[in-house]
């Protein structure tokens, strides 16, 4: 059997194609409940053969797809009714399920990237249409990053020109005044309260509040700050995206709290901020994913897998509360008397303002001791307890912020880590010279000395000092998506030699520089500005 065999891919497909679209197309025709016995045994194969497997589907998509582009000039959407792939597909699918289920792999591997050869934006139309053609985007987990990000950009600029056209129109037939763009003006000492103004007066005058409301906050983003010269080309838009997100994940403004462990932040149950400002960040994020703009919010995987409808529960806990998850696992395999031991009841806790609030997990459950015998209901609900129900009312405010902006079919073809990747960006290791070839100079020339030493510091830098340094220049320690190649990265000479420190413009992706007499001097200007950096040289 090909599917269960050995190969070596992808030559032998090119001999065993008629065995292999006959097993698929048997296997995706199978019934339901076979299927669901087929994706328990494949949960049950080790990670090598399981790759394998994916690898032989892969192969299979790809020798169908490049067959039709040699027979012409595109690849033409022939394969909307090639029972072979629609058949390859669905078989991934089940493998997609178990992965779900045991994750072996990570979502990478089953990405196809001929499929990005193809003509997305037209595939992604076909689907929207419901026409009962096979489209790639019904198995959005073929499509890359860089394909699904293609993907969601068309789909916010074709919003975006609806918006527009909608606008004119307005203006024209109905002599109303209104904007193509979503114009926010900001005074920097009121940055919260004037964004969540401005947010709320531009959505007052439409009329069907709940079916226009993404559609007005899809509009291109326009930020000024009041007082200030500058047109905004994009500089000021990251600018307020990173102040905001500054100043609102701020352990000091209360509304998330920070784990010294995992580095991440959570919902803070005993916020005193409004709902209206947890609303705000859902809107932020979603206008950074509609505006191509990496955040940095340190928000574990939870948050994004909640978005999506998808449990949570004790694995995800130890991602961003690791300390406390630990106990609790402990408690569950403790094997001596565990009501004297943790003395523990049906109560779930959280600190407010230096103060120890209580909170029955079920109805009097402060009489309630944890036992031997009770402990695994006990945490199933103090987990619940942490990732849900204390937090009720500020997620479902910043999941409605988010929506507003992020609803849509677009959005559905991520996966909850992907969406993580669109807002946080990847922390894979830096390639210093895929940055350095992506890198433009301004006054500087790509050979001189200075150039030459910085990319020199650059690679003897630890791992932790490169991202400190990715960090003084972008605002985030996080490359896109996508890889460094998408990176704006721009080195700018503001002088000659000087006792002055470099300059980062990070909502530019901008390092001006000095040219420096020596490279020992460049080092420890760069370095002291690197590491008292915080807030500083953001323009």
């Amino acid at each position: 059997n090909p599917l269960l065999g050995q190969h070596n891919y992808p030559q032998e497909l090119y001999h065993h194609h008629d065995i292999i679209k006959r097993i698929f197309g048997l296997l995706s025709n199978l019934s339901n409940e076979l299927h669901h016995y087929l994706v328990n045994w494949f949960t049950r194969l080790s990670v090598n053969i399981f790759r394998k497997r994916i690898e032989l589907v892969n192969s299979f998509i790809t020798f169908l797809l490049n067959k039709q582009r040699n027979t012409s000039p595109r690849i033409p959407p022939d394969y909307e009714s090639d029972w072979k792939i629609s058949s390859a597909a669905r078989v991934m699918a089940l493998l997609f399920a178990a992965n779900k289920q045991s994750s072996k792999v990570s979502l990478s591997d089953f990405y196809n990237t001929f499929v990005d050869y193809i003509d997305l934006l037209t595939d992604y139309n076909t689907w929207e249409q419901r026409s009962g053609k096979f489209a790639f985007c019904q198995y959005p987990f073929l499509i890359s990053m860089g394909g699904k990000i293609k993907i969601i950009d068309y789909d916010a600029k074709r919003q975006k020109d609806m918006k527009a056209q909608e606008a004119l129109y307005t203006i024209f037939f109905y002599k109303r005044i209104t904007t193509p763009t979503l114009n926010l003006k900001i005074r920097r000492d009121y940055l919260i309260e004037d964004s969540l103004k401005q947010i709320e007066n531009s959505l007052k005058h439409i009329e069907d509040y709940n079916s226009e409301i993404g559609m007005e906050l899809k509009k291109s983003l326009r930020i000024e700050f009041v007082g200030e010269d500058g047109v905004d080309a994009g500089g000021l838009r990251k600018e307020w995206f990173l102040l905001l997100v500054r100043h609102l994940f701020d352990p000091k403004f209360g509304m998330f709290t920070w784990d010294e462990d995992s580095k991440l932040c959570w919902f803070n149950p005993a916020s005193l901020e409004t709902s209206d400002q947890y609303y705000l960040v859902g809107i932020v994020i979603g206008l950074a994913i509609y505006n191509s703009t990496i955040l940095d919010v340190h928000l574990p995987l939870a948050c994004y897998k909640k978005l999506f409808g998808i449990y949570v529960g004790l694995e995800d806990l130890k991602v961003f509360q690791p300390s406390f998850a630990k106990g609790l696992e402990q408690l569950l395999t403790f094997e001596g008397d565990v009501e004297s031991t943790f003395c523990r009841d049906f109560v779930g806790e959280y600190e407010a303002f230096g103060e120890l609030k209580r909170v029955p997990l079920i109805h009097n459950g402060e009489n309630m001791p944890v036992t031997k015998y009770n402990r695994g209901d006990y945490v199933e609900r103090y987990v619940n307890f942490v990732l849900n129900d204390s937090i009720t009312e500020q997620f479902e405010s910043f999941k409605r912020g988010f929506y507003h902006v992020c609803g849509g079919n677009a959005l559905s073809l991520f996966q909850p880590e992907e969406i993580e990747l669109l807002v946080r960006g990847s922390a894979e290791p830096l390639e210093i010279d895929e940055l350095k070839a992506v890198t433009v100079y301004e006054r500087f020339s790509e050979d001189e000395e200075t150039i030459r030493n910085f990319w020199s510091l650059f690679r003897e830098m630890d791992p932790q000092m490169q991202r400190k340094l990715l960090t003084f220049v972008t605002g985030t320690d996080r490359i896109p998506a996508t890889g460094l190649a998408n990176l704006a990265f721009k080195i700018s000479c503001i002088g000659e030699d000087s006792e002055r420190f470099p300059i980062a413009h990070t909502c530019f992706n901008q390092l001006c520089l000095y040219r420096y007499r020596s490279r020992k001097k460049l080092e420890e200007k760069l370095k002291r500005s690197i590491m008292e950096s915080e807030g500083f040289g953001l323009k």
